[in-house]
């Protein structure tokens, strides 16, 4: 008689079989069973341990669990408690920010808004610590979560970091005074799991999210770091952006220093090796958090962002009445500066959030077409918007079909 096989590996097994993870490290924190470890295509993923005798009833509870939670199963649109963009999400209020320190503002990737955020509720005592992501110390060309607890922590984990990293797996669910600065997909399995564990709304942590295009895989940073000379082994110091706005790339042995400008590096680059999961993102803005920020570029008369050096600018927007309130008190105490802002003037500067929002059911029609499942959004109103072009959602329909066909050949 064949071996049964546990319904939680089964779960996992379907999401990582049709390209579905995300890395995010929710299932780390919903079965002991369960770790993250680096896939041999350099993004993070889940590895469950074998040998041991399974309990089948908490294997049941720990699969539905899992099926309520990842983010490659399904994600519900959060509940609207102010207004509603069909782009960028519910939205209680919106806001051109930075931080007021200077130091905190440039070495921020953006206008250090986060960063201030997370020393300000620090020294306010709302949260007691933060999990967020650094460069690892003894490799500085790799990420890993981290716990933040003063302001020297919180600069050190200043600045984007363009590799995978499962800050979930760091993170201390169910207690209300350890909070979270994680991408779009960690804060929305965070708000799907307290959801699913029956967490009432005044017992849980601040979410903190930004605006995310996607999580490249280890080798691409990897590469990037040889191009300019440098064995990632022997790096002793990396940053993807801060140090100014944009910022730019640069790595260190201590003898060989290289850079590259951030439309370098990522626009040719590490943008170019996304794992699959982020280019079916229903969320790329941060819309389960309590406040979500991005980059407000300045554009060109065609509305293109321009990634010209400068003093670091954000959009800021308030998901929650909770996320406004903070705001507010941390602008009072001088933490941040913010000044109201029409979340349209942001559509022209964040093409490819628009773009990807736009053109979604057509990549996900063209991924079910290959023959894989997709994760389950509701809530979203995709369709009326696939409805608005449809030129535009077949178009990405066929692109998606022929680019997933091609992926499953090499991975023969």
């Amino acid at each position: 008689m064949a071996e049964r096989v546990p319904a939680l590996d089964r779960s996992v097994g379907r999401v990582l079989a049709n390209d579905n993870c995300s890395g995010c490290g929710a299932c780390e924190l919903i079965s002991a069973r369960i770790g993250m470890e680096l896939s041999p295509d350099g993004y993070q993923r889940p590895r469950l341990s074998t040998g041991s005798v399974v309990d089948r009833a908490s294997d049941r509870r720990e699969a539905a669990l899992f099926d309520r939670v990842c983010p490659g199963k399904r994600i519900m649109a959060p509940r609207v408690e102010g207004a509603e963009h069909e782009i960028f999400g519910r939205y209680v209020s919106v806001w051109e920010g930075y931080a007021r320190d200077d130091t905190t503002r440039f070495m921020g990737s953006s206008g250090g808004v986060i960063t201030a955020m997370t020393e300000w509720m620090l020294k306010s005592e709302i949260v007691n610590q933060i999990t967020g992501s650094a460069a690892k110390p003894t490799r500085p060309t790799t990420t890993v979560p981290v716990t933040i607890m003063t302001r020297a922590e919180a600069l050190e984990s200043a600045g984007s970091r363009y590799g995978p990293v499962a800050n979930l797996a760091g993170w201390k669910t169910g207690d209300p005074r350890v909070g979270l600065v994680g991408k779009p997909c960690e804060v929305s399995a965070a708000s799907q799991l307290q959801d699913a564990l029956g967490i009432d709304a005044s017992d849980r942590p601040v979410l903190l999210s930004f605006f995310c295009a996607g999580t490249p895989s280890q080798f691409a940073t990897d590469a990037l770091v040889r191009q300019l000379g440098v064995d990632p082994g022997a790096a002793v110091s990396m940053k993807y952006r801060g140090g100014g706005w944009p910022g730019t790339f640069e790595v260190s042995d201590g003898a060989t220093t290289g850079s590259l400008s951030y439309d370098e590096s990522w626009g040719k680059h590490l943008g170019r090796q996304l794992q699959q999961r982020c280019k079916i993102c229903v969320d790329g803005t941060g819309a389960h958090a309590d406040i979500a920020v991005g980059d407000y570029w300045m554009a060109d008369e065609n509305g293109y962002p321009l990634f010209e050096e400068g003093a670091g600018n954000s959009v800021v927007i308030a998901r929650t009445q909770r996320g406004h309130e903070l705001l507010q008190q941390a602008a009072l105490a001088g933490a941040i500066a913010i000044m109201p802002l029409e979340l349209d003037r942001v559509r022209p500067v964040q093409p490819l959030q628009v773009k990807r929002k736009l053109t979604l059911v057509g990549r996900l029609l063209g991924r079910r077409l290959a023959g894989k499942a997709v994760p389950k959004y509701a809530g979203y109103g995709l369709l009326r918007l696939a409805l608005r072009n449809p030129a535009n959602t077949a178009r990405a329909a066929l692109g998606t079909f022929r680019r997933s066909l091609r992926r499953s050949a090499d991975n023969r």
